[in-house]
């Protein structure tokens, strides 16, 4: 570990951390950034509190954050992972902070990433789903794999912005997530389905894949697509608007033409699919 942390300086840190603010510090490494609006809803009843908080994290350094300038408003504070707080995390691993696998510059980098947005795109999905089962009885977001890991676990075959399961009133589903921001043709969108293909072949497993667009024009073009697609590679998915609510009646199979269900529906519309990360 570097020697600016030295056992006393860490005793110290800790002391002042809740087991609250650890698990913060872990959901933004594995997400890379989050806002504090996302934050306030995984793991805050009050935005008050939340604020007050989230700044003494970062005056404590264990968050970094930055403000992105927007054509046109203002943005909320990004949080990513401070150094002092990689140190923490390092600790609690048993590991050294080289070892962790933490630089400031190369956290820091998504602050001027093209990628930013739909990296905080495809998180708020996640604040969504896991604020709202927070809130409500009966619901659960058990599982959810980030981009990076589902690379590291099936990049050879397909790259998914995240895994799932979210399961309501004892109906669990497992999903990936497709966050569809524009950028691509929609032939280039609807094609990834092959690779869900032959990930299926190789694994056994067909796992639902999720397109989450912009737009209600996009949707209904990309459904269009995905209604031949889905058939010629054998896996299910469905198509939405992003939404407040991911869970709600906002998805559209791509074997049907109207009729929304609930996230949880589409269990029961698909047949049961297992899951990698369930074994």
């Amino acid at each position: 570990m570097n020697d600016h942390y030295t056992p006393t300086v860490m005793a110290s840190l800790a002391t002042l951390l809740t087991g609250r603010d650890r698990s913060l510090l872990r959901l933004v490494w594995d997400h890379t950034v989050l806002t504090g609006h996302q934050l306030t809803r995984i793991a805050f009843n009050d935005p008050t509190t939340a604020r007050h908080r989230l700044l003494k994290l970062h005056r404590l350094g264990v968050l970094d954050r930055f403000r992105p300038k927007p054509p046109l408003g203002t943005a909320p504070w990004h949080y990513v992972l401070g150094e002092p707080g990689a140190a923490v995390l390092a600790t609690e691993d048993g590991i050294g902070l080289r070892e962790f696998g933490y630089r400031r510059d190369r956290t820091m980098a998504i602050a001027f990433s093209q990628r930013l947005a739909h990296t905080v795109g495809t998180n708020e999905v996640f604040a969504r789903l896991y604020g709202n089962a927070r809130q409500s009885d009966g619901c659960r977001l058990s599982t959810w794999w980030p981009e990076a890991r589902c690379a590291a676990q099936w990049g050879k075959h397909a790259r998914p912005d995240a895994y799932a399961r979210w399961t309501e009133n004892g109906r669990p589903l497992d999903f990936f997530l497709e966050y569809d921001t524009g950028t691509e043709t929609l032939d280039r969108v609807a094609a990834k389905l092959h690779g869900y293909a032959a990930l299926a072949s190789a694994t056994g497993i067909t796992t639902p894949v999720l397109f989450l667009t912009s737009s209600t024009r996009r949707e209904a073009n990309l459904h269009a697509r995905l209604q031949m697609c889905a058939a010629q590679a054998g896996v299910p998915c469905a198509t939405a608007v992003r939404s407040p609510a991911p869970e709600g009646a906002i998805w559209l199979p791509h074997n049907r033409r109207e009729g929304r269900l609930r996230l949880a529906e589409l269990a029961d519309h698909w047949p049961p699919a297992s899951s990698e990360e369930s074994k």
